[in-house]
């Protein structure tokens, strides 16, 4: 098939672009490089059936393809609230072209939703029937508001001119391509290890958080794609819940660091507790996540050991 992946440039969407083509497809990669690096697909440019255009979803593009995987927008705090009023647009007027898109086309779009859908829940672990509890007017609405409303558009599309959607619920992931100041718990906890940096934890550190390695999530965004008669939404997360506090230490034990904890006061509406139930996950796509917190942790540490080593040398370079 002739795939879209916007947002094909960043961690996930780079991620992807790579198993689509695996697999067989053309992949055209869409990115407007806010979070997307080219270097993440630079490897994929020589083959004949990858093509990659810089594009912002916010603006309509018109292209000939079979299925639509909607991956752009910024994900991690730091970068969704840089411009928050460009992240709500990104999310709603990206989805609005992506599924008039697929409505000329007639073709299947997949919406990368996220488990910030769910807010500070109250529900525990967080299931897909949850309705959520949300601040619509706090400094992550941008994001969680923005997604909401992604949802409710690719249902809308689909109730009102028949649009073959599919939603997923995207939690905590991690793994390689992060960018080194991605401003995640996972990503921050290893640059400040292997920098010999004290590392921060904001607020007691008892809050909660599941963490899922990226070839894991690829490989749901497939299935759920080569779904027929489910649309979703579908929770995509490892249900191993663990501690920021225990995540800390674990780094530090596997990057062999002398790094201590500092705490820092907890951000507003950061949730307490996060954990996706995945009964639908495993029922409607026999889907589990196969790769262990400890094998996916030393997975991304030894990319962040060999991405900071090329920093230093770069600045050593230009300092010559």
């Amino acid at each position: 098939m002739r795939v879209l992946v916007t947002g094909g440039a960043g961690f996930i969407g780079s991620h992807l672009c790579e198993r689509l083509l695996h697999d067989g497809h053309e992949v055209i990669c869409l990115d407007n490089f806010f979070t997307g690096r080219r270097q993440h697909v630079a490897h994929l440019l020589d083959n004949h059936r990858f093509e990659i255009i810089r594009h912002d979803v916010v603006d309509p593009i018109l292209l000939e393809v079979d299925r639509i995987f909607n991956m752009a927008c910024p994900a991690s705090p730091v970068h969704y609230q840089y411009n928050p009023v460009k992240t709500v647009k990104t999310s709603v007027m990206g989805a609005i072209n992506m599924l008039g898109l697929a409505k000329r086309v007639r073709g299947r779009l997949l919406q990368a939703s996220t488990s910030e859908v769910y807010g500070d829940p109250h529900v525990h672990p967080q299931r897909e029937d949850y309705w959520g509890h949300v601040n619509p007017i706090g400094p992550r609405a941008c994001y969680d508001e923005g997604k909401r409303v992604a949802e409710t558009l690719c249902f809308d599309y689909h109730r009102q001119n028949g649009v073959d959607v599919r939603v997923v619920r995207i939690f905590n992931t991690y793994g390689p391509r992060m960018l080194l100041d991605d401003g995640r718990v996972v990503s921050n906890f290893i640059v400040q290890a292997l920098q010999g940096n004290d590392i921060t934890i904001y607020g007691s550190g008892e809050q909660t958080r599941s963490f899922c390695y990226v070839d894991d999530l690829v490989e749901g965004l497939v299935r759920m794609m080569d779904q027929d008669d489910f649309t979703g939404p579908v929770n995509l997360g490892n249900p191993n819940e663990i501690t920021i506090r225990e995540l800390a230490s674990r780094v530090i034990e596997l990057t062999g660091s002398r790094s201590k904890l500092i705490e820092m006061p907890l951000p507003k509406d950061d949730p307490y507790r996060r954990r996706p139930d995945i009964t639908l996950a495993q029922e409607k796509l026999d889907w589990t996540p196969s790769v262990d917190l400890e094998k996916g942790l030393r997975l991304a540490i030894a990319y962040f050991d060999e991405a900071l080593r090329s920093e230093r040398s770069a600045e050593l370079r230009v300092s010559r």
